[in-house]
């Protein structure tokens, strides 16, 4: 019986958790306005997340948006979308490069009031009479956190060709009169440390067209590249072979590009990496203990001691840099590994790789946890092998069981042995089945059970408890 102004439904009033006289043909629903949920937009591969090729979420996959019928009306509905301001322009042609995979959407028509792209009308999704070449792009008014200036064709992003975005459009920057002060002053810009060297004559390669800037003349204390004395844009004597490069310091520092996120300190948590002066995440596909210990050894935090499954540490926002990465487990640097080209993936943030390394207080909480619930001493039963956490299914699940998981981790004694995904589905492997404890065992690990991964289960069966501590 609820007023309607409670914030959760607990804290209504209620008969006893599990007092009723009812059965399941009276199970209560609810259908809220939000049901039609939006589909989540993204603009790519331009200065900043307000300008770029549109990109939509549709079954998990991102796609691009065919440039027929395109214009300022559709531009101000994705602007409003992702709070950019105003659209400053609607363009095609793949002005911001070409995408790859699904062009979701095809004679996008909307009325501009729209709250969403995808309430606008439009040809059935993935129905289109177009290519790649063809995708849409938008500006947006508002560029706040723009950084229009990268470092193209190195191994990371604190080295490569030096490109600007001007006009809507990356281009190059002449080595004519190129140094370490305008180099000192990129490298300053894209928070990747001091200037090691300016190389010129397009060693990280020729770029494409635009040639944007010549005669670049900085005094190397500037905060960004275009507070130095430039030529006019586009006014040049040049050609590609002449492209502009910088290495900065944090190229060559382990761990610069690098960090955990999410976690209970530096050592575990969210894979985030940067590049192109943008931080972002690592898609699990492939992801085991091997990438796990070039990223521990990277960052200085000892052995890998588990690679965690998608969104332990939450999901990331923004880019998914790197997807399908494959190690020997020798690298100095993630970025030595084999991987899809940067941002190319089939991801999205529900699938960002996680690392616990053998240095965060992780080890101090042991092999075994209980996830999901309001406290440590209530949730999912996981358990750590083979340096990946995974759950225990419920097939004779018992107090007794619940019991020792109480014990084992200090939460005093059992008061609930759930069943059926009480504190919802974990993420594969389902480590341990038919687990049957007498209750006097010191660890879970001492009570029978089927060979660790020997189940026929599925994580609709993933075991919880709910233990009297609640620290």
């Amino acid at each position: 019986n609820c007023m309607g102004t409670e914030v959760a439904l607990s804290y209504c009033r209620m008969k006893g958790w599990g007092k009723n006289n009812c059965h399941h043909g009276e199970d209560a629903g609810v259908v809220c306005s939000a049901t039609n949920t939006p589909a989540r937009l993204r603009l790519e591969n331009g200065p900043s997340h307000c300008a770029g090729r549109v990109e939509v979420l549709h079954h998990h996959q991102w796609g691009t948006v065919c440039d027929n019928g395109w214009s300022l009306v559709e531009a101000v509905v994705v602007c409003r979308q992702l709070g950019c301001g105003t659209a400053v322009s609607a363009l095609g042609l793949a002005h911001f490069g070409q995408g790859s995979g699904h062009i979701w959407l095809d004679n996008v028509n909307c009325t501009g009031t729209e709250a969403a792209l995808s309430e606008c009308q439009a040809r059935p999704w993935g129905s289109n009479s177009c290519d790649h070449r063809e995708d849409a792009g938008v500006v947006c008014s508002d560029t706040s956190g723009q950084l229009p200036l990268r470092l193209a064709n190195g191994s990371n992003s604190c080295l490569g060709r030096v490109e600007v975005f001007h006009d809507h459009k990356w281009g190059t920057v002449c080595d004519d009169t190129w140094d370490l002060h305008d180099a000192a002053v990129v490298c300053r810009q894209l928070g990747c440390g001091m200037a090691l060297s300016a190389p010129g004559s397009a060693h990280f390669g020729p770029g494409s067209d635009p040639i944007w800037l010549d005669g670049v003349h900085c005094t190397g204390t500037e905060s960004t590249l275009t507070e130095c004395e430039l030529s006019n844009w586009g006014e040049h004597n040049c050609g590609h072979s002449e492209d502009a490069g910088v290495v900065c310091s944090a190229a060559e520092s382990p761990g610069g590009l690098l960090r955990l996120v999410g976690g209970p300190g530096r050592c575990a948590g969210r894979v985030e990496v940067l590049h192109n002066g943008t931080w972002g995440t690592v898609c699990d596909d492939g992801w085991d203990s091997t990438e796990g210990q070039v990223v521990c050894r990277q960052l200085g935090c000892g052995t890998v001691l588990s690679v965690a499954p998608g969104t332990r540490y939450g999901e990331g926002t923004g880019q998914i840099w790197l997807d399908e990465v494959n190690c020997t487990g020798e690298e100095r640097d993630l970025s030595e590994c084999r991987a899809r080209p940067w941002g190319e993936h089939n991801c999205h943030h529900v699938e960002d790789a996680s690392v616990e390394c053998s240095d965060s207080s992780i080890t101090a909480l042991g092999t075994l946890q209980l996830l999901n619930g309001p406290n440590r001493c209530a949730g999912r039963v996981e358990v750590l092998h083979n340096h990946m956490w995974g759950t225990v299914c419920d097939d004779g699940w018992d107090l007794l069981d619940a019991a020792v998981v109480c014990r084992q981790l200090g939460c005093g004694t059992p008061l609930s042995a759930t069943s059926g995904a009480h504190f919802g589905r974990g993420h594969d492997p389902i480590w341990l089945d038919e687990v049957n404890c007498t209750g006097t065992e010191d660890t879970l690990f001492d009570c029978q059970a089927s060979a660790w991964g020997n189940n026929n289960c599925f994580h609709g069966e993933d075991a919880g408890v709910i233990c009297s501590g609640n620290s």
